[in-house]
């Protein structure tokens, strides 16, 4: 996914609102993602699941699978209207591995919601066992061109009419809450926090949190996380277990994430997450 510096260490120094802008009501602690301080992530669920975009190095999906317990490969389908060159390519590698698929949108702002969801569909060309995600975040190299809450939930409800599927949100509990957050350009926000009930709440997480003790966005309290995405593949921002984004065999780098279960488990909810009235 596109490099967060926010993810890196404490976002406490990070929030303070902007100049000027009028004080908001004190809300409550988000919640503890998980239990107590988690010195390894593999104790907070499952650790196979890695995803990659364009740039990532791919050697052999077969020897992550045997040698590093890779399960599961998320890979970047679109962004905008751009689609990834590499999708299709690395979804027959991984497929051939007998790994699990997954496909993930960076939302931006230039075109409304739906007609990013119906681009995304286009690109990652699903298949009832492919896992749907929408990666909402900070566009930090174009602050101007991130996606807003209106537009993802726009996406959201797309996704759901066109497939029967929610797909799964991707987010950081800082942005999910409609935190102000800082980019090189300035500051940005979601332009609200996600609310219980809405289309992007019902939706399962994909947290983002590079540190030892993850938190869960308000909307999301006493539900959980699905995945957790502990370590990204930036030697400087991938958090405190960023080594281990190079520690997958036949991989250069990547993102790694826990499954909050255990191997059945994933396959099980793998195929069936998201969907509508089940």
């Amino acid at each position: 996914m596109q490099r967060r510096g926010f993810l890196a260490g404490s976002l406490a120094l990070g929030l303070a609102a902007c100049a000027g802008e009028p004080a908001r009501p004190a809300r409550p602690p988000r919640a503890k993602a998980t239990p107590g301080v988690v010195d390894e992530p593999a104790l907070a669920g499952l650790n196979a699941v890695i995803d990659l975009h364009h740039a990532n190095g791919v050697k052999s999906f077969t020897a992550a699978r045997d040698g590093s317990g890779v399960l599961a490969v998320i890979h970047k389908a679109s962004e905008g209207d751009w689609q990834d060159p590499r999708y299709e390519e690395r979804r027959a590698g991984a497929m051939d591995a007998g790994l699990l698929w997954g496909a993930y949108h960076f939302g931006t702002r230039q075109h409304p919601g739906r007609a990013q969801a119906q681009m995304f569909l286009a690109a990652a060309r699903p298949d009832p066992a492919t896992l749907l995600v929408l990666d909402l975040e900070l566009n930090e190299r174009a602050p101007g061109n991130t996606m807003q809450i209106d537009a993802a939930e726009d996406f959201v409800r797309e996704i759901a009419a066109t497939t029967g599927r929610l797909p799964l949100l991707y987010c950081h509990p800082a942005w999910a809450d409609g935190d102000t957050l800082p980019s090189a350009k300035g500051s940005a926000s979601l332009g609200g926090a996600v609310m219980p009930g809405t289309a992007l709440a019902a939706c399962d997480l994909w947290l983002a949190d590079y540190r030892y003790e993850p938190e869960l966005p308000r909307a999301w309290d006493g539900r959980g996380w699905r995945l957790w995405q502990y370590a990204g593949d930036d030697a400087r921002t991938g958090g405190p277990f960023r080594d281990r984004s190079r520690e997958v065999r036949g991989i250069e780098r990547c993102d790694r994430s826990v499954f909050a279960g255990n191997r059945d488990e994933l396959y099980r909810w793998w195929g069936s997450v998201g969907r509508v009235g089940a």
